[in-house]
């Protein structure tokens, strides 16, 4: 595949904030990519000289193969459009939210109507368009910025920590969504995530980002096999336990992470290893599962953080565990601090660093 984008020795500099340094990487036409790493590590002032939107303090971007400056900035900027993290709506339709990329670029009014009936549809919002945008949930009010993106149809997608903080089902919609307009259109896109699963589902390259500095590009699984104790430390923050690993016989492996508590993995590996398991995959009953899953507990909550319309929840199981529940379970099953629960996930959904 050919770049589309190439960063050379990009540095930004805020004042004497150094936000990126020395930032040398390609995006390929009709790629997936992520840009990877925790808060602050770079990646939204990334995605802005990506999309024309700020200039590097030194070092060069490409695009198509020819090198950026003042006089073709506006043609990065025509064919590049990024999603924002915190969605900016406009106080009106939904319709007019998305048509009016369409308007400032003077598309006549039968195009415009077809273009933003296409793109509710791949957002799955059909029949929204008359709703008013700022009453829309969370998850909904994302995809119409995704809608609003999508229906400039330009060459190359940005988006900013697109699933932060909604709910799980319009993170599922959101996810799918990108994977068809790939598949569909050959749309470059690049994801800016925090989140390592999501990078592992989504992308087909990813690059870690940490303190401004790009540490690894690969497949993501190559990156989260690679030994590193900045990945290592950058993955904690979650359901990430270190032990001794023995083989089973059956295919799989129990990891001894302490406290009297064992980790089924879906591989045989014996030694010291770290494994992790994301919050979503956690399942949770106030009441004895009855599960296929090969890792079964039980705990208490500890403390929960409302997120709107999901929760988080800390559970004490032997050691700590995060999980991440829609707010309507959280309520139908009564749950609170001190509540007792049982937490199940399977084998597969382990992973290893």
């Amino acid at each position: 595949m050919k770049p589309i984008i190439e960063l050379e020795n990009v540095t930004k500099m805020y004042g004497d904030l150094t936000a990126l340094r020395q930032v040398s990487l390609q995006f390929h036409e009709g790629e997936v990519s992520s840009l990877l790493g925790p808060n602050g590590s770079g990646k939204t002032t990334l995605l802005r000289i990506l999309a024309g939107l700020e200039n590097p303090t030194s070092g060069e971007m490409r695009f198509q193969n020819a090198r950026v400056d003042r006089g073709n900035i506006n043609r990065v900027r025509l064919k590049t459009t990024m999603v924002f993290q915190k969605t900016a709506l406009f106080n009106t339709t939904v319709y007019k939210n998305i048509a009016y990329g369409l308007k400032i670029r003077g598309y006549p009014q039968s195009e415009t109507d077809e273009r933003v009936k296409e793109a509710l549809r791949i957002v799955h919002l059909d029949g929204y368009d008359q709703r008013p945008a700022k009453k829309l949930s969370g998850g909904e009010q994302q995809r119409v910025a995704l809608a609003r993106a999508l229906v400039l149809d330009t060459e190359v997608l940005l988006l900013d920590e697109p699933t932060a903080n909604i709910d799980p089902k319009n993170v599922s919609i959101l996810e799918d969504v990108l994977s068809q307009v790939n598949k569909e259109t050959e749309t470059t896109i690049v994801v800016a995530t925090h989140n390592v699963f999501q990078a592992e589902t989504l992308t087909s390259r990813a690059a870690l980002l940490l303190n401004g500095e790009i540490v690894k590009v690969g497949a993501p699984q190559e990156i989260f096999t690679w030994p590193s104790k900045l990945l290592e430390s950058y993955a904690r923050l979650e359901n990430t336990f270190s032990g001794y690993s023995q083989v089973t016989g059956e295919g799989t492996s129990l990891v001894d992470v302490g406290d009297g508590l064992h980790i089924e993995v879906p591989f045989e590996k014996t030694g010291h290893i770290t494994v992790f398991v994301r919050p979503e995959d956690i399942l949770v009953s106030s009441n004895p599962l009855i599960s296929s899953a090969r890792n079964s507990f039980e705990g208490w909550i500890v403390q929960y953080m409302d997120l709107g319309p999901i929760v988080k929840l800390k559970i004490k199981a032997r050691k700590d565990f995060t999980v991440q529940i829609t707010k309507r379970s959280f309520i139908e099953m009564g749950l609170n601090v001190n509540s007792r629960v049982s937490l199940a996930f399977k084998a597969s959904s382990v992973k290893t660093l």
